[in-house]
């Protein structure tokens, strides 16, 4: 397989698995010799083993770093500080793109960005949805309640209330906030019903100011 072959079979997509090159009558150990020299040539980005995603200007569009992290890890999506600020909730940049998974705890530093992947029981993996991310990419996505709350359910003390104001949530009028003590509901945690309590006391302290103009 040549280069130009490559690019024809790989098309528009943000990332491809190797799999995507070993169908019909080829020779695996060649297909991976080349994946290879073509990485340390700088025309393809090794994300993790047996995931690729084209350098520039070799690809078509940028590839969205949400997209590229549910491909890193499946069965994820992006939730936490990540969806948060994709959200407008949280005035801080993000860096590092955070999403929660059923496996284990695990992170990648690649040449697309930082990708970090935290722990949660496969019972509590909803309240999700895929969203329009750019360039005809879409990507799983946590709502922004569930991101607030798989961020608080995973953090010591998350539910106190200064950690809920050193997050500086803003916009906390577009929350549903029965939403908010309907998925804490879904959890079973006490600590989520209390944090749902707070998260709505805080959004209280808003609407006056909201409502005075």
């Amino acid at each position: 397989m040549d280069f130009g072959r490559l690019l024809e079979i790989v098309g528009d997509e943000p990332a491809f698995e190797t799999g995507l090159l070993l169908s019909g009558d080829v020779d695996p150990g060649h297909i991976r010799r080349q994946l290879s020299r073509w990485t340390k040539a700088g025309r393809l980005h090794q994300l993790r083993r047996g995931l690729y995603a084209l350098a520039p200007p070799y690809r078509k569009a940028k590839p969205h770093p949400f997209t590229i992290a549910n491909r890193l890890v499946e069965g994820s999506y992006v939730s936490c500080q990540s969806a948060l600020g994709h959200y407008g909730l949280i005035p801080e940049y993000v860096p590092t793109v955070v999403s929660v998974c059923s496996g284990r705890p695990r992170s990648w530093d690649t040449p697309l960005g930082r990708f970090l992947f935290r722990h949660i029981r496969a019972e509590f993996l909803f309240g999700y949805q895929p969203i329009e991310v750019g360039d005809g990419q879409r990507a799983l996505v946590a709502r922004p309640e569930k991101a607030l709350l798989d961020l608080i359910h995973l953090t010591p003390a998350g539910d106190a209330e200064a950690y809920l104001r050193s997050l500086r949530l803003q916009g906390l009028e577009s929350l549903d906030l029965q939403t908010v003590k309907d998925l804490a509901r879904a959890f079973g945690k006490p600590k989520l019903m209390r944090a749902a309590a707070r998260v709505q006391s805080l959004a209280g302290e808003v609407a006056p100011v909201l409502e005075g103009g």
